[in-house]
């Protein structure tokens, strides 16, 4: 399945329909009164969260949602039917915006209908407006009209930890190794073309996600290499675990990619830094020379990072970083239950990945 994270659709909900002018007339009931009846009210546009998506592909195919209109009232009394709702499903992790403005209208981030635009109301007919000194109203009211615009929806993933790293840091490897996950893996930057999920079972603890995010690179914040599209996603997880090339075949050192990698996370959202995160040095079977590796963990401990050398080849240091990971995570949760309540009690683990 095709991943998109970012469709533009146009949003309607249903106009109310009209009142009615009728005067009762029946064969032996004289000056018959009004009876017009009122129109009914416009069907609401919901986003429905679905734990089962998780792109918004169907909907670059279908960019036109439109709620049902409200019938018009009838004679006798009769009240027009309500027009039906629009329940659009969507990912967890949707973020809805007009599309003209960028004023946010909903997150999606439960299982639950979230109201986008409601209906029009229906309008009165002359039935309503008949009063001691108005015996004969020959006047209804036409329905209100429903709102309608262009809505933005974008896709943040939401998951426990996002791997964040340049072009080539071991992101996918390592996400192979951990999960059952199988993202395309080669020696050539930018691999990875789209952000892929993979669910983590260590021992003793609970299940976790884990998000293998594009590589970011200089620039990111500002859209080079699709860096902003990327960064979008890493925002909405929940802890983030940075990954450096030790190996000494990149083109970076790794003191470079680390003060490049938090530069543009702090430039894209000052909340990032704010994440609980983690280093883990990669490639470290490839590392001959451990002083300036040494060197290197000691300034980033003291900066107040936690360090981890990995080796997703032979699966050095992989055991202690998922018990390190697992432990964030359930702190974490922790958390975000005491803050918000335990929001995510009914939502399974995903066991699926995203293909190109």
């Amino acid at each position: 399945m095709k991943f998109v994270d970012s469709v533009k659709i146009h949003v309607r909900s249903g106009n109310g329909g009209s009142g009615c002018t009728s005067f009762r007339r029946e064969k032996y009931i004289p000056q018959g009164g009004p009876d017009g009846g009122d129109g009914g009210k416009g069907g609401d546009v919901f986003l429905v969260g679905d734990k089962s998506k998780n792109t918004l592909l169907d909907l670059s195919f279908q960019q036109h949602q439109h709620a049902e209109n409200g019938k018009n009232g009838g004679g006798s009394d009769k009240h027009g039917r309500n027009g039906k709702d629009l329940r659009i499903p969507v990912p967890l992790g949707t973020v809805a915006k007009i599309d003209e403005t960028g004023e946010v209208l909903q997150e999606v981030i439960e299982k639950k209908d979230y109201l986008v635009f409601t209906g029009g109301r229906g309008g009165r007919g002359n039935a309503r407006f008949k009063s001691a000194t108005n015996r004969t109203p020959d006047y209804h009211q036409p329905g209100e009209p429903g709102t309608e615009c262009w809505v933005r929806l974008d896709l943040k993933l939401m998951a426990d930890v996002g791997l964040v790293g340049f072009p080539n840091a071991g992101k996918s490897t390592l996400i192979s190794r951990v999960s059952h996950a199988r993202p395309k893996i080669a020696d050539y930057p930018f691999t990875t073309l789209v952000p892929q999920l993979g669910v983590v079972n260590p021992e003793s603890s609970d299940p976790f996600v884990i998000a293998d995010i594009p590589g970011i690179i200089e620039g990111a914040h500002d859209g080079r290499g699709l860096g902003d599209r990327f960064l979008r996603h890493i925002e909405r997880t929940a802890s983030l675990l940075l990954l450096l090339d030790v190996s000494g075949f990149s083109e970076n050192t790794p003191e470079e990619e680390y003060k490049t990698l938090i530069k543009e996370l702090e430039l894209f959202s000052a909340g990032m830094l704010q994440k609980a995160r983690a280093v883990a040095f990669t490639k470290v079977d490839s590392v001959t020379e451990l002083e300036p590796l040494d060197k290197l963990q000691r300034q980033l401990e003291s900066a107040g990072e936690t360090v981890f050398r990995v080796s997703s080849v032979n699966g050095e240091g992989i055991k202690e970083l998922l018990h390190f990971l697992a432990e964030v995570v359930k702190n974490e949760r922790q958390r975000e239950t005491q803050i918000f309540g335990d929001i995510n009690s009914d939502t399974d683990v995903p066991n699926s990945i995203w293909d190109d």
